[in-house]
């Protein structure tokens, strides 16, 4: 059997001592039954610790040079200067015209993030460690009422038999955007595809990319942006996309 995956905020509030009993030895006894989750949890109360020894000693704080006054002289005249020079470029993107708007643009897109960047992540780190099992009814239960609190119609959770995968894991996240889920799926085999839901439909059309070994097929649908991620050479992870994707 596997338990649901307690959310980050509720690893973060058992290293902060914020729970209660029981929900403090539910995420222990889940901890016990994942050691790779665990040493990350014992790390940050390691850090906790550290910090809460610094901030009890001021004194041996460093010197901090970026405090000092003459520091912040020098902070303000140069953000002075740097108003001006801000100015003076809007000036200038006026005269040049679309050339100077064009080169805006494309400094633009070379700096966004690679779609589903998140989505990529959340499959490395979650979909290679779940137990091949089946979650049982209650957790099913759980996880879905969960989705469906944040996702409404758009959280059902996929019903991918006839593509011959199960689910056997589900995580809860959260990002800038607000709660996440991955949802993994696995074959007879063992061999995992992972489906990502998210707030934000930026998607206009379906796309996908490669990310190493992984392809992410995404979509939008509303406002809620999905995504598979599987193995690239998985040839049923694109008919998977191809269902569930507007259309499919």
């Amino acid at each position: 059997m596997i338990r649901l995956a307690p959310s980050e905020a509720d690893l973060h509030a058992y290293v902060d001592g914020q729970l209660e009993a029981p929900a403090r030895a539910e995420i222990e006894r889940w901890l016990a039954a994942h050691p790779e989750r665990a040493a990350v949890v014992a790390d940050w109360k390691r850090d906790a610790k550290r910090l809460r020894v610094s901030q009890a000693l001021p004194e041996q704080w460093p010197a901090n040079p970026n405090l000092e006054p003459a520091h912040l002289r020098r902070r303000v005249r140069a953000r002075g200067r740097a108003r001006l020079g801000v100015a003076a470029a809007l000036l200038l993107s006026l005269g040049l015209g679309t050339v100077t708007g064009w080169q805006a643009r494309q400094l633009q897109v070379a700096s966004a993030r690679l779609p589903m960047a998140d989505a990529v992540s959340a499959y490395r780190l979650f979909a290679v460690s779940d137990r091949p099992d089946t979650l049982d009814a209650a957790a099913r239960a759980q996880l879905q009422d969960w989705l469906g609190q944040h996702f409404g119609a758009l959280g059902a959770m996929p019903d991918l038999h006839a593509q011959g995968l199960h689910l056997v894991g589900g995580q809860r996240l959260s990002t800038e955007q607000g709660a996440a889920a991955m949802l993994v799926y696995a074959d007879a085999s063992g061999a995992r595809i992972g489906v990502y839901l998210r707030p934000g439909g930026r998607f206009g059309q379906p796309g996908q990319r490669r990310d190493g070994e992984l392809l992410a097929q995404y979509w939008s649908r509303g406002n809620t942006s999905f995504a598979v991620v599987s193995p690239f050479e998985d040839a049923r992870a694109r008919n998977v996309a191809a269902v569930l994707a507007p259309g499919g």
